[in-house]
């Protein structure tokens, strides 16, 4: 794969019409593309299509990518890659969210409209999870299962002009990012406040003072608790 630098030089050649550079950037970044096209095998979808959707979004990526924020391009390639792809095996595949997810997620949703009416503001997970008495991650689930991927590139800290990808570190392999963007099973054994907040932030795409008043906690707790997971997670993953 190409230098940071030279990356970058081609991405602004890319951008500004230059078919050459955006190719060169496809050929050389094809191994990136071809390790997240290889995680949704036996999807019941051709390789060759899964290599073609991830060439799609890695397109996406360079004509979306922002050079002035500092951080390297596959960082904010592979989520772009990982969601074209799934919004096809999602959308247009074989994998679909099942009736009963749906189902919930309507529910939900109807009872979340009329609380919002009814209290002029919305219900925190808790209580929707006794309402409809499942478990909160399964309420957290419901809601996301009609939502595209969020990009790592949203904006998650207003007040510092910070992205989601601004917490993954720099100077790590394709391999490393895939396995940090595909990290649910790993959530899932958190214990159960910190599981929460990752849910909350990153699924979500809750602020942090959004999660702080939810859980009844000041906004420095909650960064605290998201530093933590997030350096347990990467020393896992190392």
């Amino acid at each position: 794969m190409l230098d940071h630098e030279t990356t970058i030089a081609m991405i602004v050649r890319a951008k500004d019409g230059d078919e050459h550079a955006k190719s060169m950037l496809i050929e050389h970044n094809m191994p990136l593309i071809k390790s997240i096209a290889k995680r949704y095998r036996n999807k019941q979808v051709d390789y060759e299509d899964l290599l073609q959707l991830g060439a799609l979004g890695f397109v996406k990526a360079i004509n979306n990518f922002d050079t002035s924020y500092n951080v390297r391009f596959s960082t904010y390639a592979v989520p772009m890659i990982a969601g074209e792809i799934k919004r096809f095996i999602r959308d247009d595949g074989a994998i679909k969210v099942s009736r009963v997810l749906k189902t919930l997620c309507s529910k939900i949703q109807a009872y979340i409209q009329e609380y919002c009416q009814q209290h002029g503001s919305q219900p925190s997970i808790e209580q929707i999870a006794r309402k409809f008495e499942v478990d909160e991650q399964e309420v957290v689930f419901a809601l996301d299962s009609n939502k595209y991927p969020v990009s790592l590139f949203e904006k998650f800290d207003d007040d510092n002009n910070q992205c989601v990808m601004d917490k993954l570190s720099d100077g790590q392999t394709s391999d490393d990012v895939v396995d940090k963007i595909l990290l649910k099973d790993m959530i899932r054994s958190l214990p159960e406040r910190e599981k929460k907040v990752i849910i909350l932030r990153y699924y979500r795409d809750k602020t942090q003072s959004e999660i702080a008043a939810l859980l009844g906690v000041s906004q420095v707790q909650i960064s605290r608790i998201e530093s933590k997971v997030l350096t347990r997670l990467r020393k896992a993953l190392a």
